[in-house]
């Protein structure tokens, strides 16, 4: 039998369908989804998920760390093929509010369900990197002149956060994500001083 990652080929693609069964889910309905729900949305039998995640907490957490890769992949992408660092900041903003599971778990990660995930070394790993890269692309928008200079990639990250946020119950058409992001870049471009001090990687408790 094919092996990857130390996972059979069968097994790893079982894990995959769980752990997007369970992004859909709690996109949906929050961190409290049932096993046997993701089993079903999964389309695979309840001791298939239980032999890959013995809990709830332990699916919530793939699937946070899952989702942190791909937010990752998007700034070191955005980062490494614009030209210039106000194209990679849009590049990064869009490609949040274009992948809505993407961006729902961005907002949730600031929840307090999200606490035991967050301590996970592979998590702070990747926080790490991701704060960092959002303060790189920031700093090469500043000296470009292209952005605000008391801008920092922890406000960024929790602008998006805040933004992205699904709202429930909005009457249709409401929750028009493309053109509120194009107020979040047209907030990031040079103006008047922002109020307070801009969040660090102590004040995101990232270390």
């Amino acid at each position: 039998m094919t092996t990857t990652g130390g996972l059979r080929a069968d097994a790893r693609r079982n894990r995959e369908k769980l752990v997007e069964a369970a992004r859909d889910l709690i996109a949906e309905h929050g961190t409290e989804v049932s096993l046997d729900d993701v089993a079903r949305r999964a389309g695979v039998g309840v001791g298939t998920v239980y032999r890959r995640f013995p809990h709830r907490q332990a699916l919530v957490q793939a699937v946070a760390l899952d989702d942190l890769r791909r937010v990752v992949d998007t700034a070191s992408t955005a980062e490494a093929e614009e030209p210039d660092g106000w194209g990679a900041l849009g590049r990064f903003v869009r490609a949040a509010g274009d992948d809505l599971p993407l961006a729902s778990r961005l907002s949730a990660w600031f929840a307090p369900a999200w606490d035991a995930p967050r301590t996970d070394p592979e998590n702070l790993r990747l926080r790490r990197s991701l704060l960092r890269a959002l303060d790189r692309m920031v700093a090469r928008a500043q000296a470009e002149g292209a952005v605000r200079a008391d801008l920092t990639g922890g406000d960024l990250a929790l602008l998006l956060a805040r933004v992205l946020r699904p709202l429930p119950g909005l009457p249709d058409g409401m929750d028009d994500t493309d053109r509120h992001l194009a107020l979040v870049l047209d907030g990031l471009r040079p103006g008047a001083p922002l109020p307070g001090r801009g969040p660090s990687f102590e004040d995101l408790d990232v270390r």
